[in-house]
């Protein structure tokens, strides 16, 4: 009998990160969590503060924060700094400078890590979410979650489940020759929707 695998998922409270950590326990990994919220494993802020020792076999960077919205001239520090890998890497994002200028960031650093751990075993891969389902996403003002959703090519918003189910691809066995990747799970958001024959909806 094989010793369990064991996964960190940061950002576990709720949303994606509640999400994936249900599916990766489904799995049979042991999962730890943790997240600023109450009723994860461990508490404490991914930015800021020291992480424990901890022994894992698969990490889940989900912590990560949405609600900065300001043009790029009116940013102050303090948002800079707060500002998980997302399809705005891809296209960018109107009024979410700070934002999407870190996720461009991050596939940067994904790739030289996929690089010098190849031979290590040791995989590193970024799932990109287009317009999730979470509680925040819900929470936005109707008119502008209706006019979100209006816009997105598949009709409807990713739900978190869709994208635990890429992450748990990703860190099973089958996986274990890819590394380096950028996974836009969007549907088709971060895809060109100009089209220059008839108008298709």
């Amino acid at each position: 009998m094989t010793e369990r695998r064991r996964a960190l998922v940061t950002g576990a409270a709720r949303g994606i990160g509640a999400a994936t950590a249900a599916r990766l326990a489904a799995d049979g990994f042991d999962v730890l969590t943790l997240d600023l919220r109450e009723g994860c494993d461990i508490a404490l802020d991914v930015a800021r503060d020291e992480f424990p020792p901890l022994d894992v076999d698969v990490c889940v960077a989900n912590a990560g924060v949405t609600t900065t919205i300001a043009p790029g001239h009116r940013m102050t520090a303090e948002q800079w700094q707060r500002d998980i890998s997302s399809v705005a890497a891809l296209g960018g994002l109107p009024g979410q400078v700070a934002y999407a200028a870190s996720k461009a960031g991050q596939l940067g650093m994904m790739r030289t890590l996929a690089s010098e751990n190849a031979s290590r075993g040791i995989t590193v891969n970024a799932v990109l979410p287009g317009l999730v389902a979470t509680e925040q996403v819900l929470a936005m003002p109707a008119e502008v979650r209706e006019r979100a959703f209006a816009a997105l090519p598949s009709g409807r918003p990713v739900e978190p489940a869709e994208i635990a189910a890429a992450i748990a691809f990703l860190v099973g066995e089958e996986a274990a020759q890819v590394s380096g990747q950028a996974i836009a799970i969007d549907g088709g958001a971060s895809l060109n929707q100009l089209s220059l024959g008839a108008t298709r909806r």
